[in-house]
């Protein structure tokens, strides 16, 4: 159910070990998503294994990572295990057409219900219906099946916005993906494989609220930073008009709910300063897709839950905790530029920060 990063991947790996998979995803291919567009490099061994060529769409490599604070201050750090740029329009894409190849089908429809028995899982959408063996669950940061589900999460408040948008720029880096602190959220750059600027930035629905549109935050609220504010005078906007998402929430969440493998988002609102949500909502589902196949042997489901649960914990638990310090750390613009200080005389501690939020190539 859903066919973001997460869902497209669990099902490249499931129908290559022969299996039948059937994705729900409400909208067709290719779309633009808020997302922030720069991957780490630890999923390309499990891209290799999967036999998708990432390189082949001539993605900007990215070495370099820029932090500023809305102040000025600013600190570089090259990341030694590095990245790609790449569109969620051109990757959902990619992997979309790789799953056709595999005998994936799919459903373009909005899943109603999940009714489940001992034997099997029935979902429906508006017309149609399908019993299937297991159910994963990659519908993302907030969906309606959230609350057909009743989960936790859904019922407390959300205090985030998030807008996206790609920009033309005449000189932007193209190794480096730039982290700027603005009152009350923060914004990331990065070049993506159209040579064009993705712009991503979470903020405060109380901050975001007071200005009249997108346009007037921007001129208001971001340009503060003079990072942003030389960005945004030399750039001009692509789209037609900024993409935005309300009611984002990192509550926590499980990674199993109503007996079915929660995937990416939908498992845990992966933080943006964790080293990035794409490449962990692709870890995510070869942890899931690895799981359903042992399941395969033993056909124990309780032992299928508990395991990918134990998984997915061991895997991005830590990674989620120091995002959500490095994330208060930057909401407040003293505290930053102390540990941009901090950072300029001793290097090798952001360094290590860094590694406490990436991951380590996946092992295939």
């Amino acid at each position: 159910m859903g066919g973001g990063l997460a869902g497209l991947t669990a099902a490249i790996h499931l129908a290559q070990q022969n299996n039948t998979v059937l994705v729900f995803e409400r909208h067709q291919y290719p779309r633009h998503k808020v997302c922030g567009e720069y991957v780490s490099n630890e999923i390309i061994p499990y891209l290799e294994y999967l036999h998708i060529d990432i390189k082949a769409l001539q993605v900007p490599e990215i070495n370099e990572l820029l932090i500023t604070s809305q102040s000025g201050k600013e600190i570089q750090q090259n990341l030694s295990l590095g990245g790609f740029g790449i569109s969620r329009y051109t990757f959902d894409e990619l992997l979309y057409k790789k799953a056709l190849s595999l005998g994936v089908k799919f459903i373009f429809e909005k899943v109603k219900d999940v009714f489940q028995t001992e034997a099997f899982y029935q979902v429906t959408s508006q017309n149609y219906t399908q019993n299937a063996e297991l159910v994963l669950g990659s519908f993302g940061k907030r969906s309606n099946l959230d609350q057909h589900f009743n989960r936790n999460f859904i019922a407390k408040p959300a205090h985030w916005v998030g807008i996206k948008a790609h920009y033309s720029h005449p000189n932007f880096a193209k190794h480096k993906v730039e982290l700027h602190n603005f009152n009350g959220g923060y914004c990331g750059l990065s070049l993506t494989e159209t040579n064009h600027v993705n712009v991503c930035y979470l903020a405060k629905y109380e901050s975001f609220k007071q200005y009249k549109n997108i346009d007037e935050f921007n001129e208001n609220v971001l340009k503060k930073n003079k990072h942003l504010n030389r960005f945004f005078d030399e750039a001009s906007l692509v789209f037609e008009k900024h993409l935005a998402i309300a009611q984002v929430s990192f509550e926590a969440k499980q990674a199993v709910e109503n007996n079915i493998l929660m995937l990416g988002d939908a498992a845990g609102l992966i933080h943006p300063l964790c080293g990035n949500g794409m490449a962990m909502a692709i870890h995510s589902a070869k942890i899931a897709s690895e799981a359903v196949l042992d399941f395969q042997k033993h056909q124990s489901k309780s032992l299928l839950f508990e395991t990918y649960s134990q998984k997915w914990q061991q895997t991005f638990q830590k990674r989620m905790r120091y995002g959500r310090f490095f994330q208060k750390l930057l909401m407040h613009d003293q505290l930053t530029n102390i540990g941009i200080e901090i950072g300029t005389k001793v290097p090798f501690l952001v360094k290590k920060m860094i590694q406490q939020t990436h991951g380590k190539p996946i092992v295939c």
